[in-house]
């Protein structure tokens, strides 16, 4: 591996690979220093967004030693993948002699508490709720193991003491769960099936390694799983977004390099080989999946995005208001899962094909749902009825009819922001996909980039939000770059525009060019009277938030939205009629 000098204060590495059938030169850096938690970590020494992850690396200890409830753990067992590589594990399991089935817990934060991010607070968790036996994010062996089921928590390849670099989220870590799973099957307390399990990174894990069809995994339940690296994180709408993932990439620990995601976004601003070999190939995934998506959080777009593409047909979803993290651990949530793991894993007939293919929650307004686990078939609905709601720049409104008049409205690109509005005549909800169509001119700059909310008004206009964690959510999102604006035909549905990121197309003076900007899906109910709101902003407007998220905007000068006439500026919205309907009463 090659130096290439420094970057925003690292050293950067690089070696060439072919990744998509195209040579590509891929950057890493150096993974942070394996830490003892016993000598303590001085924050004073890390600089920038570093210092504000508090990993460790426990000490190298093998050892077989009985937990302080009786189960039996073998510490830093070593794996030898298929190219010689050595990783390390640590697996839980019964006191029994009978085999179980295994469930695996695969991510980059660190494999025992002390390790990688297992310093963060498990916001929305209460204390006591999770063992500190729990790798982050992941299924407890405090519960699972005194369910029959044993747990691996593993260090991939260059994470903790494990050998190599850090291959995040590539087609080298997915080949590398492969290996795992059909180790783990042959050990001689395992049943032979292999399951895997847990939220954010350890479920877009799952996604990919399920990709490589190990022979012996019997099913995944990744809850909460972005998919689409470039499309859903890196660059969602053609946006960079590099400083959470700069807060990823600094927090992982590990003796060498790792795959500089952060680096390698800013060299390659466009869709290429890189990028495209951190997508999973979702039609090889035909073993059962039970995934999870929130209506509230980054992880929601892949959710859906993976689930409606992999070929199982034994696949469940479910969609709710909550963070993931108060999620996994909810009693009645693991309960659900456990019949899951039991069906598949244990071959128990609890009857869990009876569950629906889908379950949502439709969201009203701060903690209240107006439906929980509402029962679907499919996803979009079939009865959608999909309807426009056109923009008139003249005065603020949303209306069914394109406004006969053309209009205009500009705003300050970075500091200020235009709304449209409409209030609706009778219960309303929306459920599925919203996209917006509008045509953009930029004064002043050749590239805009657009953040756009749908927000729920009450009768009087005062803004009624969802929670999450107890916050204020800003609503349902979409984001673009008009020099993105190009769709991908393959891959873009009627309901759902899908850029390409191909090339990049600037803006000339005066040029006005329609844009169509996919928003994430969501599932919401307006009562009569209530008011909803197109916001059209340069920048995402979302205050306190405990996520280090943001955007490196390019906006200058003024943005001007066109409205009526020849400039059909439209948001399309999936509205959802009643299941069943007799005079007042409503069934939906």
């Amino acid at each position: 591996m090659e130096s290439k000098g420094m970057s925003n204060g690292h050293e950067i590495f690089s070696e060439k690979r072919v990744m998509k059938g195209e040579e590509i030169e891929v950057f890493y850096r150096q993974a942070r220093t394996p830490v003892d938690p016993e000598e303590g970590l001085d924050l004073s020494k890390l600089e920038g967004i570093a210092s504000t992850a508090h990993g460790f690396c426990a000490k190298f200890n093998q050892r077989t030693y009985m937990t302080e409830d009786g189960l039996i753990c073998e510490q830093d067992v070593p794996v030898i993948l298929r190219d010689g590589t050595k990783i390390y594990t640590d697996i839980y399991r019964p006191n029994t002699t009978e085999k179980v089935p295994v469930l695996i817990s695969w991510s980059y934060y660190g494999k025992r508490p002390g390790d990688g991010m297992s310093e963060w607070q498990v916001m929305g968790v209460a204390p006591g709720t999770i063992s500190t036996m729990a790798k982050f994010e992941s299924p407890d062996p405090g519960f699972w193991c005194h369910n029959g089921y044993a747990i691996a928590n593993v260090d991939p390849r260059g994470t903790g003491h494990s050998e190599g670099d850090i291959d995040m989220f590539g087609s080298i870590d997915a080949q590398d769960g492969y290996d795992f799973i059909e180790w783990v099957a042959q050990q001689p307390w395992c049943s032979g099936k292999v399951g895997m399990g847990g939220n954010s990174c350890v479920a877009m894990t799952q996604v990919r390694i399920a990709a490589t069809q190990p022979p012996h995994l019997a099913c995944i339940a990744p809850w909460e799983a972005t998919c689409d690296i470039y499309r859903e994180s890196i660059y969602e709408g053609g946006i960079p977004a590099l400083s959470f993932n700069e807060f990823i990439v600094a927090s992982l620990t590990g003796p060498n390099k790792i795959d500089d995601q952060v680096e390698n976004g800013r060299r390659y601003p466009l869709m290429n080989g890189y990028w495209e070999d951190k997508i999973p190939d979702f039609k090889k995934i035909r073993i059962p999946v039970y995934a999870c998506a929130s209506w509230q959080h980054f992880h929601l777009h892949g959710s859906f995005n993976f689930f409606r593409k992999i070929r199982s047909t034994k696949k469940w979803m479910r969609a709710h208001r909550e963070q993931e993290w108060p999620d996994l651990y909810n009693t009645a949530h693991a309960m659900d899962l456990k019949n899951f793991y039991d069906r598949f894993l244990k071959d128990v007939h609890n009857c869990f094909e009876m569950t629906p293919r889908y379950r949502i929650e439709v969201m009203d307004a701060y903690d209240y749902d107006y439906q929980t686990d509402r029962p679907e078939k499919e996803f979009p609905l079939a009865r959608t009825q999909y309807k426009k709601l056109y923009l008139n720049a003249a005065d603020g409104s949303l209306n069914w009819e394109n406004p006969a008049v053309e209009s205009k409205v500009s705003y300050e690109s970075n500091t200020e922001q235009v709304n449209f509005d409409i209030k609706f005549e009778e219960d309303t909800e929306i459920t599925g996909y919203m996209k917006l169509r509008m045509w953009v001119e930029a004064d002043g700059h050749d590239d805009m980039d657009l953040f756009i909310t749908i927000k729920k008004l009450d009768e009087d206009g005062n803004w009624l939000p969802t929670s999450i964690l107890g916050e204020p959510h800003p609503g349902t999102w979409g984001k673009l770059r008009v020099s993105h604006r190009e769709l991908d035909p393959k891959l873009s549905t009627d309901f759902e525009p899908v850029l390409s990121h191909k090339r990049e197309l600037k803006l000339k003076k005066g040029e006005i060019v329609p844009v169509d900007i996919a928003l994430v899906p969501t599932s919401w109910i307006w009562h009569k009277g209530q008011q909803l709101r197109v916001e059209v902003a340069g920048r995402y407007i979302r205050e306190g938030w405990f996520e280090p998220l943001t955007w490196e905007t390019d906006n200058h000068g003024q943005h001007i939205i066109h409205t009526g006439g020849q400039y059909e500026s439209y948001l399309q919205i999936p509205v959802i009629p009643p299941k069943y309907k007799a005079g007042d009463y409503t069934y939906r």
